[in-house]
């Protein structure tokens, strides 16, 4: 448990030194070799499944390339749809948490956990946009003024939850903390208790955005909406009964302050009436 606050830390200034610091990492071919490829291999699938999941939920998931007959499909659909949920939390709270350190032997398995968490996430999200059938069927796409209106919330939701990960700390949910760390050989520099930026405000902005995400369409389809249910009751449940506790053993007494002085997903009213 953590209970003295490090002085304020910017995000971006962070990251900077993060990255200036690659450039004068110490010698050691293999370690060298084996950061610069877990990165490259990190940040493509990254990238891939970003992209993939803005342009599947911009189109209603009509975009998917799942081609299991019906009715099977609908089973297939709800295992892909769970499988994020379900493992996504499984590798970060209990005895599974352990796993992403595992991958690589000692010394080198611990410093690059948060880049084979970043890994495991996204192939998960690349299974669920890429492997699911969709059903065919489009209740209703927006065109004209209504498309351009609904394309900009979803651009506006995508900037939220982009701003809210850089507040979060880039470096870690990109992926980039653990190969770097390894590249310049050092133990990973994980960033203190977010309350900066958008955490100022509200507990949960990286949940939120990405429900945000998934309401903010122009094409609406029966798959849509049942992705758009599970993944949005996940955001809501699943901090506060695993990552907030997970906070509250790691930083003790300074999360339980901010817990209660800030609110979860919409700014807490000050003021009396």
């Amino acid at each position: 448990m953590n209970d003295t606050p490090r002085p304020p830390d910017r995000p971006i200034a962070r990251l900077l030194r993060l990255v200036l610091g690659n450039f004068d990492a110490p010698p050691g071919k293999r370690r060298i070799a084996l950061a610069l490829a877990y990165g490259a291999l990190c940040h493509f699938v990254f990238a891939a499944a970003v992209l993939w999941m803005f342009w599947t939920l911009y189109n209603g998931m009509t975009t998917a390339f799942g081609a299991v007959p019906w009715p099977w499909a609908a089973l297939t659909n709800l295992a892909l749809l769970l499988q994020f949920p379900v493992l996504h939390s499984l590798l970060l709270n209990g005895k599974f948490a352990s796993w992403p350190a595992r991958v690589f032997p000692e010394p080198y398995g611990p410093v690059l956990a948060s880049t084979t968490y970043t890994i495991f996430a996204s192939l998960q999200l690349l299974a669920l946009f890429l492997l699911w059938t969709p059903s065919g069927i489009v209740w209703w796409q927006a065109e004209g003024g209504a498309k351009v209106a609904v394309t900009l919330l979803n651009f506006g939701a995508w900037g939220f939850l982009m701003k809210s990960n850089l507040d979060a700390g880039a470096e870690l949910q990109s992926g980039a903390l653990g190969w770097m760390s390894l590249l310049q050989k050092r133990k990973p520099n994980y960033p203190d208790m977010p309350q900066t930026g958008i955490f100022r405000f509200i507990r949960q902005p990286i949940y939120l955005g990405f429900a945000l995400t998934l309401w903010t369409v122009p094409t609406w389809t029966p798959d849509q909406l049942a992705l758009a249910l599970g993944l949005t009751a996940y955001c809501v449940i699943a901090p506060r009964r695993l990552k907030e506790p997970r906070y509250r053993r790691r930083f003790g007494a300074r999360y339980e302050t901010y817990q209660e002085n800030t609110g979860y997903m919409l700014p807490k009213r000050t003021g009396t009436r």
